[in-house]
């Protein structure tokens, strides 16, 4: 059973799972799908093609699935997958993809957008990410999982911001940060690594070790990007977090932050 109120407008085409509830005055648009459990509140607007997960709280005043601001856009037929477990805050604003790129955005599970968050078109976000208030991808990021973006954080366009960072409030990222780091500023610096974060998510005393090792090689001895990937790459001391940092390392397009 859903609970739809009365002043909502619901397109024919609409697709509405069991239990959900959609507030007053919310509109829900042509070729929307809207899994079991979704919370929508008043004064929203929900647009399509979008796939909405389960479980999902949209809170007032929220756009999820708008067209693009990209002025290439065209009224082709791009979408926004969301997956499961995701709260929207006040005015949050996610955008669907463009024919340019793949023609989605796509968000993953478990994150949260506080109010005022944009997510611009072709991004895709991982799981379990926080955004805080203000904070803004521009087209074509890439978010890791467990990362954080501080309040009024402004991403430039086809950055990557690996997983498990934390980015520092009002930072303007115009490189790509690797996984595991934390940074701020503008310009934005490297500030060492995410410890808490990793400490939050069971990694133990001597992996985190090997990761400051791996860090300083990066950060503090001088190497070229392609000397320290080398010296990290035939490290007899790695072990899968180390791997996972020069990965992102590697998977660079932009420069990373240094």
């Amino acid at each position: 059973m859903s609970l739809i109120h009365s002043t909502a407008i619901i397109d024919p085409s609409a697709k509405i799972g069991a239990n959900v509830s959609i507030g007053p005055y919310s509109v829900i648009g042509a070729n929307v799908e809207i899994g079991e459990d979704c919370w929508i509140g008043p004064h929203v607007v929900l647009n399509g093609p979008t796939i909405l997960g389960k479980r999902n709280k949209i809170f007032q005043f929220a756009s999820v699935g708008e067209a693009c601001q990209d002025k290439k856009y065209d009224n082709e037929p791009t979408e926004l997958i969301v997956g499961d477990d995701n709260v929207f805050r006040e005015f949050t604003t996610i955008q669907r993809g463009t024919i340019q790129d793949n023609g989605k955005t796509i968000i993953g599970s478990g994150n949260l957008f506080m109010a005022y968050v944009h997510v611009a078109h072709d991004c895709i976000v991982g799981d379990d990410t926080v955004m805080a208030n203000q904070s803004t991808l521009a087209g074509h990021v890439k978010v890791g999982d467990h990362t954080i973006l501080g309040g009024n954080v402004m991403i430039h366009q086809f950055c990557q911001i690996g997983a498990n960072c934390m980015i520092g409030i009002s930072s303007i990222i115009v490189k790509d940060v690797p996984d595991f780091l934390t940074c701020m500023g503008s310009p934005t610096a490297p500030k060492g690594m995410n410890f808490e974060g990793l400490k939050r998510r069971g990694v133990d005393k001597d992996d985190m070790r090997l990761l400051k090792r791996a860090y300083r090689i990066v950060y503090r001895e001088g190497h070229t990007l392609s000397e320290a990937i080398e010296e990290l790459s035939y490290d007899e001391k790695s072990n899968q977090y180390v791997d996972q940092f020069v990965e992102s390392l590697q998977r660079s397009t932009r420069g990373i932050i240094r």
